[in-house]
């Protein structure tokens, strides 16, 4: 017998295990939610991660010694207005529709999709229409970019900020006018 089959049965049985405690976990967490869909989704974030280190390492980036103010505020600006881009806004449905379904309306040029299907499909369509969660993606993102490409990664953000300072006042334009006028519709 060699050391391969002699630890086999182990580690079927060890894995084994596992596989069967995180079912039962799963199964009385909530049947509507895919518990190992997340954690494969926890496990694909940690390889993007890992990846962006990687990339950072491989071309001799290191981290800034700080972080400018700046960077924070326009960087807040463009995650908020580029998740909302694309969990909410009319335009990029096409790439939500594989993984979710129109429910209606939402605010101005947005609509409100569900996430369709279960396990992966379900648990991207519900990751693709979340702003909150597509903003965790959308900044490690960001931060791996202000390390890996600076320049491109601040003059995008720049673009998005100005986007989300001009939706600011399209809402704002709005709001003033209906006052204005006493339309309430």
């Amino acid at each position: 017998m060699n050391a391969a089959t002699s630890t086999e049965p182990s580690t079927v049985g060890w894995v084994g295990r596992l596989k069967s405690a995180a079912q039962r976990q799963s199964d009385g967490y909530a049947p509507e939610r895919s518990l190992s869909g997340y954690a494969g989704a926890i496990g694909v974030f940690s390889a993007y991660c890992a990846a962006l280190a990687l990339a950072g390492r491989a071309t001799g980036r290191r981290l800034p010694d700080e972080v400018r103010p700046l960077d924070l505020l326009v960087g807040a600006a463009a995650v908020f207005r580029f998740s909302k881009l694309v969990s909410r806004n009319t335009v990029t449905s096409p790439i939500r529709a594989p993984f979710t379904q129109y429910s209606g309306p939402g605010g101005p040029a947005e609509t409100i999709d569900e996430a369709r299907g279960d396990g992966a499909r379900r648990v991207v369509g519900e990751l693709i229409t979340c702003p909150f969660c597509l903003s965790v993606w959308t900044a490690t993102t960001y931060t791996a970019g202000l390390v890996l490409f600076p320049r491109a990664t601040r003059t995008a953000a720049a673009g998005l900020a100005v986007l989300t300072g001009a939706d600011l006042l399209q809402l704002s334009s709005t709001a003033l006018t209906r006052v204005a006028t006493g339309d309430d519709d």
